[in-house]
């Protein structure tokens, strides 16, 4: 197995788990769960908002199932031109979350809003690991790549 494959497989059973979790169990404190938000227990109170908040939690899962498929048919049958090419738009598509949605989670969590305190921190770590993994899959794989040009 090629490296740009193992990572892109790193990648989709880690958001598998992510998937499993927002589908069967949202509010834990757990992974990338939402029960680090204190608003999650706080909207069970207002059926309206937390149904809301449910179908968004399952929007997302629905998303990021699609979004893993994809990568799955990409490493076992793209080339290793698909496959780097994929990884340039995972690199892309995870350093978004620095745009607008670790700004987002930062003010909640001086906020106090976030269970753990500083919860933003470690998921702005996290993402940061994934995009190195990439970018280190890409680096190493590049020499691949050339010999398909």
């Amino acid at each position: 197995m090629d490296l740009l494959s193992a990572a892109i497989l790193l990648f989709v059973v880690l958001e598998f788990l992510n998937i499993s979790m927002l589908y069967f169990t949202p509010g834990t404190r757990k992974g990338n769960g939402l029960g680090v938000f204190d608003a999650y227990e706080k909207s069970k109170a207002h059926p309206e908002i937390h149904a809301l908040v449910s179908y968004l939690i399952n929007w997302v899962a629905g998303t990021k199932l699609i979004f893993i498929t994809l990568l799955l048919i990409i490493v076992f049958t793209g080339t290793v031109l698909t496959k780097f090419a994929a990884v340039c738009g995972l690199v892309f598509s995870i350093l978004t979350f620095y745009w607008r949605l670790y700004p987002a989670i930062r003010n909640i969590d001086r906020a106090g809003h976030l269970t753990p305190k500083g919860y933003s921190k470690t998921l702005g770590m996290l993402i940061a690991a994934f995009i190195i993994v990439f970018v280190l899959a890409l680096v190493f794989s590049y020499n691949n790549l050339q010999q398909y040009q």
